[in-house]
């Protein structure tokens, strides 16, 4: 047998050891970020490794942007989506029953410039313009937590223009921003084609937290009433993500197995080679008490900095 054999029997024994045998559920309609997010790996992944099969799931993989996948959870239209810190504190404080209850990613923001600039650390670009994603998305506001732990406010001390992810490579590689944080895999598509990484939002995250891990961006999240009619599907899904994220750290390699599904193209060889050791710090395998602690400090931060109004009166996240 193969490696990729090999692997696909040891998961499935594990599975079903665990969940019993495979049966076949009701379709669970569940998002997939479009292509050229991070998490586009999922499904593809997922059917490689014949997890669902393993699990004894049936995932309806629903295609959607962050802001329209948000939507489409709050008004049921899906039973399973990503939520981040701040988004949903945000609901929460406005009556939402939607809670965290297991892992995706981990905080993959990054601060990108020209490979000719001067700038060596993203407090070189004080006072200069620099491209993000909407001021309402996890990205920006996770980027902005950090940088006030690190000692500088994203929002006041830069000129920041807000836009699409497409929309921010277009000025960035016209020149008309000085940086641009971006996520994976966007990041290492520009590393390979010149550009120059001069920060993790995680090690700013970890430097001044004295934490040694890359800190929570997305997790899976469901209504809590969905929940509790469906707790050993949720804990299956749960289970799921872990492994086949657990599967991308133990082998890397995978992300290059499926490096169409998140945009990249075969001649861009230098980003393919680079992707397994950039991008894998990104993929989330634990939902435990050290999580639960960066979130609480990110939803302090955020209060603190005004991103929320209030902290929510209960937990936004939940063991299964």
């Amino acid at each position: 047998m193969n490696r990729r054999t090999v692997l696909q029997a040891m998961v499935s024994g594990a599975a079903v050891a665990r969940f019993g045998p495979a049966r076949a559920d009701a379709p669970l309609r569940i998002t997939l970020p479009s292509q050229g997010s991070a998490g586009a790996v999922w499904q593809p992944l997922v059917e490689r490794l014949r997890l669902t099969e393993e699990f004894g799931l049936n995932l309806d993989w629903i295609v959607a942007d962050p802001g329209k996948m948000q939507t489409q959870l709050s008004a049921g239209a899906l039973d399973i989506g990503v939520f981040g810190t701040v988004g949903l504190s945000t609901l929460v404080n406005k009556g939402s029953d939607i809670v965290l209850f297991g892992p995706a990613l981990n905080n993959h923001g990054r601060w990108i410039v020209k490979a000719g600039s001067s700038y060596g650390a993203p407090r070189d670009l004080r006072g200069k313009t620099v491209a993000a994603t909407a001021e309402t998305s996890e990205t920006w506001q996770q980027a902005r937590i950090a940088a006030f732990l690190g000692g500088f406010d994203l929002k006041t001390d830069f000129s920041v223009i807000h836009g699409s992810p497409t929309a921010n490579l277009a000025l960035f590689e016209r020149g008309d921003v000085e940086g641009i944080i971006t996520l994976e895999p966007t990041a290492t598509r520009l590393v390979g084609r010149g550009a120059r990484q001069i920060a993790r939002v995680a090690d700013i995250w970890k430097q001044a937290t004295g934490l040694p891990d890359d800190p929570f961006l997305v997790g899976l999240a469901a209504s809590q009433r969905w929940l509790d009619a469906n707790h050993a599907t949720a804990a299956k899904v749960a289970a799921l993500f872990a492994r086949v994220n657990g599967e991308i750290r133990k082998d890397p390699s995978l992300l290059v197995d499926v490096a169409p599904d998140v945009g990249l193209k075969p001649e861009e060889t230098r980003a393919l080679s680079l992707l397994p050791t950039r991008a894998v710090d990104s993929y989330a395998t634990r939902w435990d008490e050290s999580v639960f602690a960066v979130i609480d400090k990110q939803i302090d931060v955020a209060t603190h900095l005004g991103l929320l109004a209030d902290a929510p009166k209960r937990k936004i996240y939940v063991k299964v």
